[in-house]
């Protein structure tokens, strides 16, 4: 663009970045590990999957959650409940409990 045409741009029409862009915006909330959520009732209320920067060829889990009134966020690596959310995704938000069974994480 040229500077006559920028100059000429309404900002009023102009859509907000927050508009389109939410998988690229930080989800808020305060940081907990797994551990710390185990056999605690939460509210899930978002989640994004993406690629694990920790392992390569893997999925990260990030669900934004509240517990106990707080916005909390929590990233894991775990494939049982990386599926069991991307299969729950329709009935959001919904009330869970995280498990260890043996060696996985669920929600039960």
């Amino acid at each position: 663009m040229t500077l006559d045409e920028i100059k000429k741009v309404n900002t009023e029409s102009c859509p907000k970045f927050s508009a389109f862009a939410k998988n690229q915006l930080p989800m808020p909330g305060n940081k907990k590990r797994l551990d710390d959520i185990l056999n605690r009732e939460i509210t899930v209320v978002d989640f994004r999957v993406r690629k694990s920067t920790k392992r390569d060829g893997t999925e990260c889990l990030q669900m934004q959650f509240l517990l106990d009134g707080e916005v909390c966020v929590v990233f894991t690596g775990s494939s049982v409940l990386i599926n069991q959310i991307k299969e729950s995704k329709d009935n959001i938000p919904f009330v869970g409990t995280v498990v260890k069974l043996d060696r996985y994480y669920s929600f039960s």
